[in-house]
Order: structure tokens, then C-alpha cells, then sequence
């Protein structure tokens, strides 16, 4: 209660695993729904049913994670095993629900003759699910990757450290692996090797399907700060403490529920930023490049290439601006808690209360401020690479910035959320709990992860959709008056 950042952080957590979560999701979801529309209209030779069927879906879907949240159920148990097998019941049921829903939806909307394009949506789905499970496994303390880094803060805060960028790096296998034959999948049932068109469509559905329970699992997200803020405000009021450590045993699970819908949602980023790159092509054609064939793309062409390389560059540039910021940030925090220790009277005795809405307020302006930068890379690139390279280059400029965003993203989720459960698994009692020198090894690493798991990670999400977004709205500049 003497420390006048723990407010700010309480604030934060709803900030940014709430808010910033939600505009994350929001925008994927939206971004897929509109990107499937504009790509089943080309594919369908201008036909409503294609635009029709993802919207559709999207609302059945809300009804599916409304269904869900009602199985949501558990008792007293502060077994981490028991708590996550019903937040999984909810999120399983509204899948299945939508599994069942969309058959009969594409029937009914598209045709009987286009029943595989179900498929495509089933892979979505399937991929979303697959995605929780794989971060739930490299971030949850119930694992062995996240126990064998709690191991390593045994022999100190480097070897965490090392640990932790190992396990992150690790863990993005299995998504890649995950979203390939997803987009695979979705590609050739809905009839790819035919129509490059149609394919792209399924493509575009199979995101669709992934983010069409979306209602649930970001309530399951939202989970996560809602028990760190119990936690805080236990510890704050000074009550029992079995209070805080039941919170504690609920802020672990959310941790991982948190680490999971970060996952989903970058794994849903990366196939909507696929379907806005098809849909920015179609746009190109529209505007003054109607003879464009895929072909066009090919890597051997210097524009293109240019621009991957260009593209591959952005998500690390993205990520180092969004960390400093942090840093900078908590500099001028910490300075400022500092200050009121030695400058207020009584308060390190509990006779004084801090001024807690002064670090509140460092932080909010912080964020707007540091922010500029970054977003103005992510809205500038796309248009001054366009106007000197073309609306080849953008492509490859988009390509590289999907691929190398989407295995950023993984990598610093899920090595942030693996350090945050370390540090909870120490808590808990294990390597010597707390106060030990592996639990300040482990705070090290959680104070490291915070911005990787809860800034930059997320927000490269937001980058790689948001040029795809950009190339569309300027194609038409771009097309008609780029030097190349």
C-alpha cells in the first residue's frame, strides 16, 4: 500500500489484457469478417450469399459463446488442473457449437455443391484451438517448460533469463506448423487447385472460423487481470492471507488463459493479415491493374523481394521501439516512487497515504506519447514503399512482415508468459518460495516479460494488420503514380 506504482499497474492490468485485448481481437475480427466478404464477392462473381455467409457465422457465433459461458462451472478447488478444465469446457462447447452450426450454414447459404468450403471454416476452428493448447503447454506452470524454467532460476537471474528467450523461441514451432495446414487446407477444399479465387475465399473463412467464438475467449483473456487486480486488492486491504493465496492460484491460471488468448490472437492475426494481403491484390486490379495475375508476385522479381526484405524488418523495428518506450516509462515511474518515499512524511511507516494518481498519470501520457512513433512507421511504410517500388513491393512487403510478425509475436508472448508463471511457481512454494534468491532470479525474468508478453507482442499484431489496412485505403495512389 506505501508504493504509489501498485495502482498503476492494477490500472494497467485492465488497460492492456482488457482494452488493449479487445481493440486487438475487434480488429481481426472485423478485418476477417470484411476480407472474407470482399473476397467471396470476387470469387462468386459478385453474388451476396459469399458476402453474406461470414457475417452470418459471425453472429451465430456470439449466441455459441453466450451458450458457452453457462458451462463455465466450478467448485472450491484451487487446483490449477480443475480450474482450466472448466474455463476449457465453455471454450470447447462454443466451438463445437459453431463446428455444427456453420455445416448446416454453408449448406443452406452457398449450396449443397459447395459443402468443402465447411472445411476450410473447420480448420479455423480446429487451428484456434490447437494455437490455446500449444501456448497453454509452453506458458502454464502445470508443464514441464515453464517448471524446467523456474529450475533454471536455481543458479540466478541470467541463466532465466537465457532460459526463458530459449523456451520462446522453442515454442513457436508448433503454431507455424499449426497455421500452414490451416491455410493449406483451407486453400485447396475450398477449391484452390481450380480458382485461385475461390481458394482465397477459404482461406479467408477458416480466420472467420477461428475468431467466430471470439465472445468467449476473450472473456477467458479478460480472466487473467481480473484475478491479478483481486490479488492486488487483498494484499492492498490486508486481509487473510488464504485470501491471497487463493487469488494467487486464480492470477496463475490467468497468466495462462491471458498467454492463450494472446496466441489466438496472434495466430488470428496472421490469417487475417493473409486475407487483407488477398483482398489489397483484388483492390490493385480494381484501380487501374486489371491484367495482374498472381504471378506477378513471384520471388524472383526484384520488387517483390525488395520489399519482403523490407517488410521482414518492420516487426523488429516495431518491437524495439514498443520496449524502450517501456522502459522509459518505468524509468520515470520509478523515479517518481522514489521521490514521494524520501519527499512525503510518514509514508514509509504507513502514516501517509502516496499519491498514487500521479503515477497513473506518468503512465497514461507515456503510452499516448510513445506511441506516435511506431504508429506512424506502421501507417508510412506501406505508402512510401508503394510509391517507389510499386504495388509489387507492397506485397512483398506485407509477406514479410506476416511472417516475421507472426513469429515474433509467439515468441515474445509466450517466453513473457513463461517467465510470469515461473515466478508464480517459485511463489508457490518450489526452489524455496518467496523472498528466496530464485524468487528475485524469477521477478527479474517476470519484470523482463511483462513488456514482451503484454507490449510488444500484441502490438506487433496490430502492425501487420494495420499495413495490410493502409495498402488498401492508398492502392489506388499507389497504382497509378509509384516510380516503378
Amino acid at each position: 500500500p506505501r508504493n504509489p506504482a501498485v495502482i498503476a499497474d492494477n490500472v494497467g492490468d485492465n488497460v492492456g489484457d482488457v482494452a488493449g485485448m479487445g481493440a486487438d481481437l475487434y480488429e481481426s475480427y472485423v478485418g476477417s469478417i470484411i476480407s472474407a466478404s470482399a473476397l467471396g464477392v470476387a470469387a462468386f462473381g459478385g453474388e451476396l450469399k459469399a458476402m453474406a455467409l461470414p457475417m452470418i457465422m459471425a453472429a451465430l457465433g456470439i449466441l455459441a459463446s453466450i451458450i458457452g459461458t453457462f458451462f463455465v462451472r466450478t467448485g472450491e478447488s484451487t487446483d490449477q488442473r480443475t480450474l482450466l478444465s472448466a474455463l476449457r469446457r465453455g471454450t470447447n462447447l462454443s466451438a463445437v457449437i459453431i463446428a455444427v452450426a456453420a455445416f448446416f450454414l454453408v449448406r443452406g447459404v452457398l449450396g449443397t455443391e459447395y459443402t468443402d468450403i465447411y472445411f476450410a471454416i473447420l480448420a479455423g476452428l480446429v487451428a484456434g484451438v490447437l494455437i490455446g493448447a500449444s501456448t497453454e503447454y509452453f506458458t502454464s506452470d502445470t508443464y514441464k517448460p515453464t517448471q524446467g524454467l523456474a529450475d533454471t532460476a536455481l543458479t540466478g537471474s541470467a541463466t532465466i533469463m537465457i532460459g526463458g528467450l530459449g523456451l520462446g523461441m522453442l515454442s513457436t514451432i508448433l503454431p507455424i506448423v499449426i497455421v500452414a495446414v490451416c491455410i493449406l487446407v483451407a486453400y485447396y477444399v475450398s477449391g484452390g487447385g481450380a480458382s485461385t479465387a475461390m481458394g482465397l475465399y477459404g482461406i479467408a473463412l477458416a480466420a472467420v472460423g477461428m475468431l467466430a467464438t471470439l465472445g468467449i475467449t476473450l472473456a477467458t483473456d479478460a480472466y487473467g487481470p481480473v484475478a491479478d487486480n483481486a490479488g492486488g486488492i487483498a494484499e492492498m486491504a490486508g486481509l487473510d492471507p488464504e485470501v491471497r493465496k487463493r487469488t494467487d492460484a486464480l492470477d496463475s491460471l490467468g497468466n495462462t488463459t491471458a498467454a492463450t488468448g494472446k496466441g489466438f490472437a496472434i495466430g488470428s492475426a496472421a490469417l487475417t493479415a493473409l486475407a487483407l494481403m488477398a483482398s489489397y491484390i483484388e483492390k490493385v486490379k480494381e484501380v487501374g491493374a486489371a491484367d495482374v495475375t498472381f504471378n506477378d508476385f513471384s520471388l524472383m522479381n526484384p520488387l517483390v523481394l525488395t520489399g519482403l526484405f523490407i517488410g521482414a524488418c518492420l516487426p523488429f523495428v516495431f518491437a524495439a521501439l514498443t520496449m524502450n518506450s517501456v522502459g522509459r516509462a518505468a524509468q520515470s515511474v520509478v523515479l517518481e516512487v522514489r521521490r514521494q518515499f524520501r519527499e512525503i512524511a510518514g509514508l514509509m511507516e504507513g502514516k501517509a497515504d502516496p499519491d498514487y494518481a500521479r503515477c497513473v498519470d506518468l503512465c497514461t501520457k507515456a503510452s499516448l506519447k510513445e506511441m506516435v512513433l511506431p504508429t506512424v512507421i506502421a501507417v508510412v511504410t506501406p505508402i512510401v514503399v508503394g510509391m517507389v517500388l510499386g504495388y509489387k513491393g507492397v506485397v512483398g512487403l506485407l509477406a514479410g512482415a506476416t511472417v516475421t510478425g507472426f513469429l515474433m509475436a509467439i515468441y515474445m508472448a509466450n517466453a513473457g508468459g513463461a517467465w510470469d508463471n515461473a515466478k508464480k511457481y517459485i511463489e508457490a512454494g518450489n526452489f524455496g518460495g518467496k523472498g528466496g534468491d530464485c524468487h528475485k532470479a524469477g521477478v527479474v525474468g517476470d519484470t523482463v516479460g511483462d513488456p514482451f508478453k503484454d507490449t510488444s507482442g500484441p502490438a506487433i499484431n496490430i502492425l501487420i494488420k494495420l499495413l495490410s489496412m493502409v495498402s488498401i485505403v492508398f492502392a489506388g495512389l499507389i497504382v497509378n503514380y509509384s516510380i516503378f
